[in-house]
């Protein structure tokens, strides 16, 4: 005769509360056929360096904000209007 199957208290994969009566984890998904094995479930990421999260951006230029973008767009503008203007008249 098989026995009732009662879940964990806590998913052992995500930590998330599971209610009784449950099959799964309502966080994860985490289920009596995968075993509530939190070794062979759990991903912890890629295990990447703290190198790999320095922040880059202390050498890079901040992008063009303000007046300086608002020209940008301007000439931009211009330089599209007057290419327009002269496929018009040379055509």
């Amino acid at each position: 005769m098989p026995r009732e199957f009662v879940p964990p208290a806590e998913c052992p994969v995500c930590g998330e509360p599971v209610p009784p009566g449950s099959r799964a984890c309502p966080g994860c998904g985490a289920d009596e056929r995968s075993g509530w094995d939190e070794d062979a479930t759990r991903y912890d990421g890629l295990d990447l360096p703290d190198s790999a999260f320095a922040d880059e951006h202390e050498d890079r230029r901040e992008p063009a904000t303000g007046k300086s973008k608002d020209r940008l767009w301007l000439v931009i503008t211009v330089l599209l209007l007057l290419a327009v203007i002269t496929a018009f008249v040379f055509r």
